[in-house]
């Protein structure tokens, strides 16, 4: 097999970067090592910044998202049995968020590949990608019980922290940068209204806590809990109970309880692999960066990555100059560590380290009132979490 761009996984990035090539009229295959029902089953962040959004519109991705995601113009802070609301749109010119599934952008994305995009090919298994840094590259998969091979121009590893492609650049030329936090997140999905109509993230003595949703019908929240905590170790009744604890207010709230459909914990790490980019493999996503979820980052930060690729390439083909595709890496990673940055702090201001001292928590306190008080401090957090600029403007669909 042949084409111009091989991207290896089927995940959010790759899938839309198929499209972004598509549209530019550049031929792309995608290899997907996991059979098409759990790429549309797999559960992940569903916080679309203002830029995401704007070019899975632009890439005629957006109807069904515009149709039932639901648009938020702020977060509510609490902290103290207090609670702080911060308007996006007042402080960042109109900017904001949607709340859309991973799962279900990728089902979007698929049904656009398989009927107008190149080849996607499910439970094609990646095996390695061989001469990067040459000017023909190679993936060596395995599909349908036989090994074969992609030959490309390019390569665009988003096979997430786990694939191939970030081995194929050479240990010598690398450099990682990573953080591990002490604590994780205990995540549920409950058959019952959101209580709150809008995301609230809480800062409490007994640690952090996360009201999300999925739909109006389905939540989603979190507990921060120790580092290897199992699940199945805490019954529904205890994860109500401490969630309850930890949204207290002193007004009238309440959280309303219902039937816990999933339960799962998720680690908390940073990491930052440079470069992005050697010879003609480029990676994108997860197999690149990795950051805490508190700032809803970690998509949003893969379609930067296929954006600045597909946008670098297309003028590549239209001028001859390899002038953007040099400045890949370097591009990428203004904005990871950025989003490196905002998800650190949004992390270490709202969860509870376990050998904090109550010097550190009275600062944690101070943080929140100055961002209560502040509108510049209030216009930072704001800015970040709806999104750093991918550089074009929304009507342009390599924005």
């Amino acid at each position: 097999m042949r084409t111009t761009v091989g991207i290896i996984g089927a995940g959010p990035a790759g899938l839309l970067l198929a499209r972004l090539l598509r549209n530019a009229g550049i031929d792309a295959v995608v290899l997907e090592s996991r059979d098409r029902s759990y790429v549309e089953r797999r559960q992940r962040a569903g916080i679309l910044e203002q830029g995401t959004a704007d070019v899975l519109r632009a890439a005629g991705a957006g109807e069904r998202m515009d149709r039932e995601g639901l648009r938020h113009d702020g977060i509510e802070l609490r902290f103290d049995r207090r609670r702080h609301r911060v308007d996006f749109p007042a402080l960042t010119g109109g900017r904001s968020v949607t709340v859309y599934a991973q799962t279900e952008v990728c089902k979007d994305l698929i049904t656009l590949q398989l009927r107008d995009g190149g080849p996607l090919l499910f439970e094609a298994e990646a095996l390695a990608v061989e001469d990067a840094g040459t000017d023909a590259p190679r993936i060596r998969f395995r599909h349908e019980g036989r090994e074969d091979v992609l030959e490309c121009a390019y390569v665009v590893g988003c096979d997430g922290f786990w694939g191939v492609a970030r081995k194929a650049i050479p240990t010598q030329l690398a450099q990682v940068f990573e953080r591990t936090y002490p604590f994780g997140w205990l995540g549920i999905l409950a058959d019952v209204p959101p209580s709150h109509d809008e995301l609230v993230y809480a800062r409490h003595d007994r640690g952090f806590a996360l009201l999300s949703m999925r739909s109006p019908a389905v939540s989603r929240l979190y507990l921060q809990v120790p580092d290897g905590t199992d699940a199945g170790a805490w019954s529904d009744e205890e994860i109500w109970d401490e969630l309850e604890r930890r949204f207290e207010t002193d007004d009238d709230w309440r959280l309303e309880r219902g039937p816990i459909t999933q339960k799962s914990v998720t680690p908390m790490r940073s990491y930052v692999h440079e470069p992005m980019r050697h010879g003609r493999l480029f990676l994108a996503g997860d197999a690149a960066h990795i950051v805490p979820p508190t700032g809803a980052k970690g998509l949003n930060l893969a379609v930067g990555d296929v954006v600045t690729f597909a946008r670098a390439l297309t003028h590549q083909q239209e001028t001859g100059s390899p002038e953007l595709l040099d400045a890949y890496s370097a591009t990428c990673l203004r904005r990871v560590w950025q989003a490196e940055r905002f998800s650190y702090d949004m992390t270490a201001l709202l969860h509870r380290a376990p050998a904090a001292t109550a010097f550190e928590n009275r600062l944690q306190l101070a943080r929140l009132e100055r961002i209560a008080s502040s509108r510049a401090a209030e216009t930072d957090l704001a800015e970040a979490y709806t999104g750093f600029p991918f550089g074009r403007a929304a009507s342009d669909p390599l924005r």
